[in-house]
């Protein structure tokens, strides 16, 4: 096998045929050259492109650091929390005040129907949020009205009040003191969209434009999208760090890990997203170019506790384990992965290293269904995750090994898939029994891991797969927030996931690497320990003479 001179013109005379809302006729695709065009071969397509209505990490990728920015951000490469929108910020004593200082001169993009009057200002931040938070709020049930990410975390409870102190000023008051605050409002759900824009379309009786037709403060202007096919990003000359390096960026959407790597191997891509263990492994041969970060990340298999018999605590135990995920980490991860004993990484300070591992047993786990009533065995679904993420390479495959452990104790396993979008939204209604998924940390607090997926604010917004809604777990996990002193959240902590491991309402499976693939003349990209993607700073070397090193 063998990398020929990388060449975008095949993508580009593709690329060119295709037509869409936001362009004029034939727009000005001739204008896209080689050496100012970022092609980024990604895994899926969005769910939305306001990150506020999603907790997919492929909507994230396309939206939050594209479009949008946040209040604050992370030093690249680091979760150390940075100015980003607001250039600084007080703390009152109690912890229940947070006064931003919002920097100056902050332009919106604008699109057909929009030119902004004016930059940034606090009444933009306070439309953001409260959209979210108010029911009563006029854009808080366009385009469905769930919030998953900011319902989970319990933020419809925590914020009290946004005031307006000045254009340049905003104050959120809090009903209690939440030490990962400043994190949560680093991570997509954040970004800030323009209350200007909302003001226009409600006018032109158009409100659900603002989340398919975005305007955000980011380095790129959403120019066009094709379902299923291609994001076209334009870079936004007058943002407040300044043009990004490239002007034109592509997702050239391609769900098919072994399609993606063939177009990065024929040079169509600059970037691939999500490579398989075996493209790690021939990149490696051949000395290409990898970006890995270690996975602050977990894979798992959630039971649906409301739906018998996933509300039989022996059950769920029994079919955890029933699992061999030696073989799993052996043939989906190839190895390049470490079996999860919490949900929360082993690089987290508050990671429990005393909690044990669930042990492969199919004839403990026949003992404990016994126990349980059901020596006949049962009936399940798993729902497989139908594109590919880094903490789960191939969720079929990894249901398909599932099913033959499942048969080995009596319980036969049905496989079911859907479409991206369409299997979330039927996650998020608990029509599943099980479902295989994962979660990619937004920030770095460990109250990423658990106040999104497993507490009863979760159950409630849809975000928590296992449906598992646990007083005591919920109490431990809210005073580890609002507790100050490190050394106190730890054993909140702690504490929480011996509780977790003894509930069992997901096996947890894996934490794996983060990756991309990029080709030889790319430099300045950076991946975040959370995951994020960002390409403003993503700049080519040697333009005039593009070439890459071969693949025996």
């Amino acid at each position: 096998m063998s990398i020929q001179t990388p060449s975008k013109s095949l993508f580009l005379a593709l690329f060119s045929g295709f037509l869409c809302w936001s362009c004029q006729p034939q727009d000005d695709l001739d204008s896209l050259q080689q050496d100012s065009l970022l092609v980024y071969c990604s895994e899926g397509s969005p769910d939305s492109f306001n990150p506020q209505l999603v907790s997919s990490g492929t909507s994230y990728d396309a939206t939050a650091h594209t479009i949008y920015n946040q209040l604050v951000t992370y030093t690249p490469g680091t979760t150390d929390i940075a100015p980003s929108l607001a250039e600084s910020w007080q703390i009152s004593d109690d912890g229940t005040r947070y006064r931003f200082k919002l920097r100056d001169n902050v332009r919106f993009h604008g699109n057909e129907v929009f030119t902004p009057t004016r930059p940034l200002n606090a009444d933009d931040i306070i439309f953001s949020f409260n959209r979210q938070r108010l029911d009563d709020h006029p854009y808080h049930s366009i385009s469905g009205g769930r919030y998953p990410y900011f319902y989970s975390q319990g933020l419809d409870q925590l914020i009290l009040d946004i005031n307006k102190v000045s254009d340049s000023e905003v104050e959120f008051v809090l009903s209690r003191p939440e030490s990962p605050f400043l994190a949560i409002l680093a991570t997509p759900f954040a970004s800030i969209l323009s209350a200007e824009y909302a003001d226009v379309l409600q006018v032109m009786e158009k409100p659900e434009w603002i989340d398919s037709r975005p305007i955000g403060t980011g380095p790129f202007r959403l120019k066009r999208y094709e379902p299923d096919s291609h994001i076209r990003y334009e870079a936004f000359a007058a943002h407040f760090k300044g043009s990004p390096k490239v002007t034109d960026l592509v997702y050239s959407i391609t769900p098919d890990a072994a399609m993606r790597f063939a177009r990065f191997s024929a040079g169509e891509c600059d970037i691939m997203s999500n490579p398989l263990p075996v493209h790690l492994r021939i990149a490696r041969q051949n000395k290409l170019t990898i970006l890995e970060v270690p996975g602050f990340n977990v894979a798992y298999w959630a039971f649906n506790v409301e739906k018998p018999p996933f509300h039989d605590v022996k059950v769920r135990q029994a079919l955890s384990m029933a699992i061999n995920r030696e073989a799993i980490l052996k043939a989906v991860y190839d190895r390049q992965a470490q079996i999860a004993t919490s949900p929360i990484p082993p690089s987290s300070w508050a990671y429990n290293k005393q909690v044990s591992r669930v042990r492969y047993n199919s004839q403990q786990a026949k003992q404990l269904l016994a126990e349980a009533g059901y020596e006949n065995g049962f009936t399940i679904d798993i729902w497989a995750m139908p594109i590919q993420r880094a903490y789960n390479p191939n969720a079929r495959k990894m249901a398909e090994m599932m099913q033959q452990d499942l048969e080995k104790i009596g319980v036969k396993a049905r496989i079911i898939s859907y479409e991206w979008g369409t299997f979330l939204a039927r996650v998020g209604q608990g029509l599943h029994h099980s479902v295989l998924l994962g979660w990619n940390a937004d920030n770095g607090d460990p109250s990423n891991f658990l106040n999104p997926l497993l507490s009863c604010a979760s159950a409630r917004s849809g975000n928590n797969y296992a449906k598992w809604c646990h007083p005591e777990f919920d109490q431990l996990i809210l005073k580890a927030s609002q507790s100050s002193d490190v050394d106190k959240r730890k054993e909140y902590y702690l504490q929480a996931q011996t509780l977790f491991k003894q509930e069992a309402p997901w096996l947890t499976i894996a934490h794996a690497n983060k990756s991309l693939l990029s080709q030889p003349d790319v430099s300045g990209l950076v991946i975040s320990p959370v995951g994020n993607i960002e390409f403003d700073n993503v700049t080519f070397t040697n333009t005039d003479d593009k070439s890459a090193e071969g693949m025996d």
